[in-house]
């Protein structure tokens, strides 16, 4: 058996080691500064891949993982690694990305953004499988890396009151005569009540309804049905229960539906919206564009401290969500909204805009390079354009792609890197959100 000592931690939460003879192994389950014994579970030509056996000398940082199922779950890959070790890595994830993917730096690196370790997720995608060879059905996030599901029983990132739920609802859906044709449950949750959407791939009769009912009425919470698509997703009949979350410190109430995005972490959203809307700098003169901006999480709080805010979004039901908001929160007449597919747009897009000084940026995994290359590039003396916002606030759920975008706004589009920091919206998980800030020079 192998043995190895843990160099440093990846961006999967991976340790990193070398064999004898220099060859990289990436080892499940080792922290940077261990000596671990291994077993080999994958060769390839330029790296290894292992799993730790035994730690032979731990780190200070290693902790026993709260969940029983840690380990073959794959909802988390740091529960054994200390919390603030854990936001430490995802911080020297985010610097090395920067530098290696982008060859940028921030001239300031931000506090990381912190909440609750434990009970943060307010939604949920769960699957479920009916497994004879288990004793009935299955409810749970998938195997790591793997599509079977886990056997759980309880989920320490959930709310204690969902937690709970898991093992009733396995015994809810076996007693469905659906069970086989009911491939998921998504949860979200909004006011404090839990919202359990079914996935049912075929009608439910009478009798599985009125189970689900009764259900909803011994553990508080409300059923929806989703027969097809999210749009087809609708309270279970005689159930209106509107789902909704707050920012407290802007005084904003958000509608949505169980199936449109939002934040996972309400703790760390409304901080990390706090933190964006600090670093926008904002003042009633300006004009600020929110793209990517679903149903208006960043633009309504923008909206109350700028002149004008657009925001731009590729779904249209997020943009009529966000309209909607905007009118519940008396910021319709400060508000205009655009659908648009932001990863097909050119300069001539760009030029056909509204003048806007700011920008708010916040796009899924795969960036905003379209959205980027599309600004002006800089001039022969190495300034940005002044038809370039001049500053840009970007909200990122990828290091790498944030990192490929500022390499841009350096290099090509005349912007300095103000600052970057982490925001620790996963917490037990390698998942790096991050907030970062760029000026017009």
């Amino acid at each position: 058996m192998p043995q190895l000592t843990i160099e440093s931690v990846d961006y999967e939460g991976q340790g990193i080691a070398r064999d004898a003879e220099g060859k990289t192994v990436f080892v499940e389950g080792g922290l940077t500064g261990e000596i671990v014994n291994v077993r080999i579970t994958r060769k390839k030509p330029n790296f290894d891949k292992a799993v730790v056996e035994e730690v032979v000398v731990a780190s200070p940082n290693r902790v026993t993982p709260r969940c029983p199922h840690f380990g073959v779950c794959g909802g988390c890959s740091m529960q054994h690694l200390e919390p603030r070790a854990q936001v430490a890595v995802k911080q020297r994830v985010l610097e090395d990305n920067l530098e290696r993917i982008g060859n940028v730096k921030p001239d300031t690196v931000f506090p990381a953004i912190e909440g609750p370790y434990w009970g943060y997720r307010h939604r949920a995608r769960i699957s479920v499988r009916h497994v004879v060879k288990k004793g009935g059905v299955l409810v749970g996030f998938h195997e790591k890396k793997s599509s079977y599901v886990a056997d759980m029983t309880e989920c320490h990132v959930l709310p204690p009151h969902v937690s709970v739920l898991l093992p009733k609802l396995r015994v809810l859906i076996g007693a469905l005569t659906i069970r086989d044709r009911a491939p998921q449950i998504e949860y979200a949750e909004g006011d404090g009540v839990p919202v359990v959407v079914l996935r049912n791939l075929e009608p439910l009769p009478e009798s599985d309804l009125e189970k689900l009912r009764e259900f909803a009425a011994e553990n508080n919470v409300q059923w929806y049905l989703q027969p097809k698509g999210p749009e087809t997703a609708a309270p279970l009949a005689g159930e209106s229960h509107r789902l909704g979350y707050r920012l407290d410190e802007f005084g904003l109430r958000y509608p949505f539906s169980p199936t449109e995005f939002t934040q996972v972490n309400p703790h760390i959203n409304e901080m990390l919206v706090r933190r964006a809307v600090r670093w926008l700098n904002l003042s009633a003169e300006d004009r600020v564009g929110d793209f990517f901006c679903g149903l208006g999480n960043f633009t309504l709080p923008i909206a109350q401290r700028a002149g004008f805010t657009y925001g731009v979004e590729g779904s249209h039901g997020l943009v009529t969500r966000a309209k909607e908001n905007a009118a519940l929160n008396d910021l319709a007449e400060k508000t205009s909204f655009a659908v648009a597919n932001l990863f097909e747009i050119d300069e001539g897009w760009f030029g056909r805009l509204p003048q806007l000084n700011k920008w708010l940026v916040d796009p899924p995994r795969d960036g905003a390079l379209e959205l980027v290359k599309a600004l002006p590039d800089k001039d022969e003396a190495g300034r940005a354009s002044r038809m370039a916002p001049e500053r840009i606030v970007y909200v990122s759920c990828s290091p790498g792609t944030l990192a490929r975008d500022a390499g841009i706004l350096v290099h090509q589009k005349g912007y300095r890197l103000l600052g970057a920091g982490v925001a620790n919206m996963f917490p037990h998980t390698a998942h790096v959100e991050s907030l970062a800030v760029f000026l017009r020079d």
